[in-house]
């Protein structure tokens, strides 16, 4: 079962700052996973739309200058990263799943990830791009289908995983609390991933285990792989 860092190791460090994901590097996680809002004709990782939350800044991300933007702290002096630092720093060294939250243009984000991939800073099979936003998935098909896509829900729709499918996603991304054995299994007969966030506790992480899901999204990201290596091997 993979492990993708939620925000980075966003339970030990400063979320999607680029403290969080070197913290989650070393903990040697299978995937990270970020949020990108698009500002200024720039990308910047950051997961609410208001600033106040997680910087010292206010008002709402996409209204906002890139000199005020990296003027911020975003926890233990740490600048909001751009997307392009963020793919210089993972750097093939595991997946990158980057949701989508307020993107207006596609063209930015394929710009961004088409420059990394040209100078071999990121290959494309370490991408993964995921969003609650289906329209914004479906876009990014029509354009390019060469991208991995993660479809995201919060329920669990009546027809189980099939909205995924329907997306061509390759993977379907599930909130802990709607996640059950049919849905699992029936993702996996539609030929998608099974990923769900977010995953913290041990009992969680072990049902996770028994519900058979590809991966998990967790803030504690060093914990989660010591606590799977430590059950691995032991009947469920």
């Amino acid at each position: 079962m993979l492990v993708f860092a939620h925000r980075g190791d966003s339970g030990s460090e400063p979320e999607n700052t680029l403290r969080a994901i070197q913290a989650a590097l070393a903990a040697n996680v299978d995937g990270i996973e970020i949020d990108v809002h698009e500002a200024d004709n720039q990308l910047f990782v950051i997961h609410d739309r208001w600033l106040q939350r997680t910087t010292s800044g206010s008002g709402l991300v996409s209204q906002q200058s890139f000199e005020y933007l990296r003027s911020l702290d975003a926890g233990l002096g740490e600048k909001i990263p751009t997307l392009d630092e963020v793919l210089l720093l993972t750097a093939n060294k595991c997946l990158l799943n980057i949701e989508l939250k307020g993107l207006v243009n596609s063209s930015l984000l394929f710009a961004c990830l088409d420059k990394a991939i040209s100078a071999s800073t990121i290959s494309i099979d370490n991408i993964l791009l995921s969003s609650f936003n289906h329209h914004c998935l479906v876009n990014i098909y029509q354009q390019r289908p060469e991208f991995s896509i993660g479809a995201l829900t919060a329920s669990t729709p009546l027809a189980y995983a099939k909205f995924a499918e329907q997306l061509n996603a390759n993977s379907v991304h599930i909130a802990l609390d709607f996640v059950c054995q049919k849905f699992v299994d029936d993702a996996h007969e539609r030929g998608l991933k099974v990923l769900v966030y977010t995953v913290d506790e041990f009992d969680d992480i072990e049902w996770m285990k028994v519900l058979g899901v590809d991966g998990i999204f967790t803030n504690y990201p060093a914990r989660a792989k010591r606590f799977l290596e430590k059950i691995s091997g032991r009947k469920l």
